[in-house]
């Protein structure tokens, strides 16, 4: 009988749900974004397995607040198609920022998560707000400082 003795297994650990909160206000729309896909992903965890989500949630607040830099405000386009001919629309960091502010770090973030089931997993984990009101002061939230 054959045994792959070079396995390594790591133990599941029975840790209770992590909360971050983050201030978008005063962070640029790309590193915030790579940053919080990054702790998403688990990779900041000295046992990352790269099929493995954490237990951890993040909360971003003042999303409508984000920074970019150059003029993409003004450039950087966003592409939605209906799937009917001639159901192209296209949006402009500024409009979208104004209509719906969290689209755009969902829309970042989704684009550095792995395309598959485990990146929808770990998208759900992501609560995005246009202002500092959230529903999730009653947890111990724990202030993400990404420098």
């Amino acid at each position: 009988m054959n045994i792959n003795k070079n396995k390594t297994i790591i133990a599941k650990s029975e840790a209770t749900v992590s909360w971050y909160i983050i201030d978008a206000k005063q962070y640029k729309l790309g590193r915030l974004s790579s940053k919080i896909a990054y702790i998403l992903i688990n990779k900041n965890n000295a046992n990352y397995l790269p099929y493995q989500k954490g237990k951890l949630k993040i909360i971003i607040i003042n999303s409508k607040e984000i920074q970019v830099t150059g003029n993409k405000d003004k450039q950087k386009q966003y592409k939605r198609h209906s799937g009917r001919p001639g159901g192209l629309k296209i949006e402009v960091f500024e409009q979208l920022q104004k209509r719906i502010p969290n689209r755009i770090l969902e829309h970042a973030i989704k684009g550095m998560l792995p395309k598959n089931s485990l990146g929808r997993q770990l998208m759900r984990n992501v609560k995005i707000y246009p202002d500092n009101i959230h529903p999730y002061k009653n947890h111990k939230l724990i202030k993400l400082n990404i420098n």
